[in-house]
C-alpha cells in the first residue's frame, strides 16, 4: 500500500527510535487568508439535498434616471431595472493519507492524530486556492505605469507590463478608482487588500506608520492583517504563489507553482470591497477516518469538503475586486 509505512524511516519508521523526543515538530505554514473574505452569510445554508448549483440574483440600476424637475400637470416618469443571476457549482475537494496497521501498532505517537495535522494544512491551502481562483476572475485590472500612475482595464486582462514596485502613490490611485466606481467598503469605511509581504515592502518603507491603528472602528482584525492606510486595510498571505501575469502558462495556485513577473519589481495584490466571492457549503470540511480493510492492516485519514466558490459580480460595472496586475 502507498502512504505511511513502518518499513520506511521517512514514511513512519522515525515514529519510534532510540531516545525519541516526546514532542513532534511542525513545519512553518500559513492559514487560510483568501477564504476569510468569502461571503457565506446565505450560501452556507446550501446544505444537502439541494442540488449542485447555488444561484443569486443581481439587481441592476434603473434603465432611465429620475427627472430632476417635474411639471405639475405631467405624469410621473416610469422606468424599470434588469435582474441578472450569478451561479456557482458545488464540487468535492479532499485529500487522504493511508497508513499501515503495523505503523500504528509500533509508533510512539497516535498515527491518526499525527496524520491529521498535515491534512489540515493541506485543506487550508486547497480551499484558499479555490477561493483565489474566483478573486482572480475579476474583470478589473490595474497596472503601475509610473511611480505614481496606474492604468485600468475592465476586460479581465492586463494589457500593460508593470514597470515599478507598488508604493503609496499607487495605493492612492487605486483607492480613488474604487471610490469613483462606487465600490462599497468591505468593513466600515475601509477596503481590504491581500498580497505577499515582499510585494508590500516598498509601500511599507514609504509608510513607517502603517502598523499604527486608530482605536475607533477596528474592533475586528482579520488574520494576517498588518495595518491600515487611507481607507484600506492590508493582509499578508503566503498560500497562493507569486506571479501569474497575463501571459503566464506555468503559474498554478493548486500545485504552488510560482511564475514571477518579468521585471520582478512587484507582484499581484487584490483590492476589494463588500460582496466579493460567494461560498456555498453542502458539507463543511471535516476529517474522516478510513474504514480499516485487509483485516485492519490498511488504514487512513482524509479531509473532505463539498462546496464551491463563485465571484459574485462578474460584470465590470458591478465588480468589487481590483487586481494589481501585469501583462508579463
Amino acid at each position: 500500500m502507498a502512504g505511511q509505512l513502518w518499513s520506511v524511516n521517512t514514511l513512519g519508521g522515525y515514529f519510534y527510535s532510540l531516545n525519541l523526543s516526546d514532542n513532534l515538530r511542525d513545519p512553518l505554514t500559513s492559514q487560510c487568508k483568501f477564504r476569510q473574505f468569502a461571503d457565506v452569510k446565505d450560501a452556507s445554508q446550501q446544505g444537502k439535498g439541494k442540488g449542485e448549483s447555488f444561484t443569486w440574483d443581481i439587481v441592476g440600476d434603473v434603465t432611465v434616471r429620475g427627472a430632476s424637475s417635474l411639471t405639475e400637470t405631467n405624469t410621473m416618469p416610469e422606468t424599470s431595472f434588469t435582474i441578472t443571476q450569478g451561479t456557482l457549482t458545488i464540487t468535492e475537494a479532499g485529500n487522504a493519507v493511508p497508513y499501515s496497521g503495523k505503523l500504528e501498532a509500533l509508533s510512539k505517537f497516535s498515527t491518526q492524530q499525527v496524520v491529521m495535522k498535515p491534512l489540515k494544512r493541506d485543506r487550508d491551502k486547497t480551499l484558499d486556492a479555490l477561493c483565489h481562483a474566483q478573486f482572480n476572475a475579476t474583470p478589473l485590472r490595474v497596472v503601475g505605469t509610473s511611480t505614481a500612475a496606474v492604468a485600468l482595464t475592465t476586460n479581465g486582462t492586463a494589457t500593460a507590463t508593470n514597470s515599478v514596485a507598488f508604493n503609496n502613490s499607487h495605493h492612492k490611485a487605486i483607492i480613488d478608482v474604487m471610490k469613483e466606481r462606487n465600490i462599497p467598503a468591505y468593513s466600515g469605511d475601509d477596503y481590504m487588500a491581500l498580497a505577499w509581504p515582499t510585494t508590500l515592502r516598498t509601500f511599507k518603507n514609504n509608510l513607517e506608520t502603517l502598523h499604527q491603528y486608530t482605536p475607533e472602528g477596528l474592533q475586528m482584525i482579520f488574520k494576517g492583517e498588518i495595518g491600515r492606510y487611507e481607507n484600506c486595510r492590508y493582509v499578508e498571505q503566503t498560500n497562493i504563489p507569486k506571479g501569474g501575469a497575463a501571459n503566464s502558462t506555468t503559474f498554478n495556485s493548486y500545485t504552488n507553482t510560482a511564475d514571477a513577473w518579468d521585471n520582478a519589481l512587484s507582484d499581484w495584490i487584490f483590492f476589494f470591497g463588500e460582496d466579493t466571492v460567494a461560498e456555498a457549503i453542502a458539507v463543511p470540511e471535516e476529517i474522516r477516518a478510513k474504514i480499516p480493510t485487509d483485516y485492519g492492516r490498511s488504514r487512513g485519514v482524509a479531509w473532505y469538503y463539498l462546496g464551491g466558490f463563485g465571484l459574485v459580480n462578474t460584470a465590470a460595472a458591478n465588480a468589487r475586486v481590483v487586481k494589481w496586475d501585469s501583462a508579463a
